[in-house]
């Protein structure tokens, strides 16, 4: 193992501790008591002082913090207190629909947005280019609830389209083959499409931004009086030398998906994370929400740390700095 990567390693684990040390922390200040939540405003003190201590709520805090990061060191975050099942249980349940939604909506994001950011920088028509420009800033602007409200707005209950919550329909148990198929593609869009067009503005931004400084470069003036087609000088000359600042992008950018991901699966009711993690901070289900939090953080540092990886294998310029120091 390298230096760098090893200081890459250790950098990561830091930001981690430091993002479920202040997890606990601020769930600890936040009003509202699990217990009583759970058991109801009919339990009697007796019954909360004993639930509380099965839980292990009536310790100190300090103690409380070492024993679950001692515990999660081992893998094991402990048990839902809304559900009595194994928090790592109910997120690994959820994780597969958050999964599917965060990667196409990368994939589709990122290569909507490539394409319009090669569009606007090879473009000399101004016109066209401000019109993408200003959609591109009008996407990325969008708070990620807002977008998705309107589009339950427009294509649910205005044109009747489209379906707004749920992966299924109630009839899906009666569904099969290709109609089971497009049911689960409808209830898809409108989340998909949400993360997609926040993603997307920014990507086109960037990338606008990045191959519009290569556009005259003298590499591309030779390829194209060489009479290569257009697409193939955008697509494997310009687009190749701009991928080093984008691929940095996509590993700065999995953060903002992550936390997006979360407000959208609330909007939609989409059976992820997200909403598994919004549900535990509502009942104060600590294990769940500590759980989560720690997952996500460390998702967020490999995100980064395969993002420099690529960084490495596209630019070899990059390879050969760090292979000196």
């Amino acid at each position: 193992m390298s230096r760098s990567l090893l200081l890459r390693l250790v950098r990561g684990a830091v930001v981690v501790f430091g993002v479920v040390t202040l997890t606990f922390l601020l769930l600890r200040l936040a009003p509202g008591d699990p217990v009583r939540r759970l058991l109801g405003p009919a339990a009697s003190i007796e019954q909360i002082t004993a639930a509380r201590r099965d839980l292990g709520l009536d310790r100190p805090l300090l103690e409380q913090y070492l024993h679950w990061l001692g515990r999660a060191a081992r893998g094991d975050f402990g048990t839902s207190i809304a559900h009595g099942r194994p928090a790592t249980a109910l997120l690994g349940e959820a994780w597969p629909a958050t999964a599917l939604l965060v990667l196409l909506s990368i994939v589709l994001s990122y290569a909507g947005g490539l394409a319009l950011g090669a569009l606007q920088a090879n473009t000399r028509r101004r016109s066209l280019d401000a019109g993408l420009s200003a959609l591109a800033v009008a996407l990325n602007a969008m708070p990620g609830y807002w977008l998705g409200l309107a589009l339950v707005m427009l294509f649910t209950y205005q044109l009747h389209w489209l379906p707004a919550f749920g992966a299924v329909g109630l009839d899906a148990d009666f569904l099969d083959g290709w109609s089971r198929v497009v049911d689960r593609l409808r209830h898809l869009t409108l989340p998909l499409a949400t993360l997609t067009l926040i993603g997307l503005g920014g990507t086109a931004r960037f990338a606008r931004a990045t191959m519009r400084e290569l556009r005259d470069a003298p590499f591309l003036v030779v390829a194209r009086a060489k009479g290569l087609p257009e697409l193939r000088v955008v697509g494997r000359h310009q687009l190749r030398n701009a991928l080093v600042p984008i691929v940095t992008l996509l590993g700065l950018s999995l953060p903002a998906l992550f936390s997006g991901a979360v407000f959208v699966e609330a909007i939609f009711a989409w059976p992820g994370v997200g909403q598994v993690l919004v549900q535990a901070v509502q009942a104060r289900d600590y294990p769940v929400v500590m759980a989560a939090a720690t997952i996500s953080a460390a998702l967020v540092v490999a995100g980064n740390l395969l993002a420099e990886i690529l960084v490495t294998r596209v630019d070899p310029r990059v390879r050969e700095r760090r292979g000196e120091s």
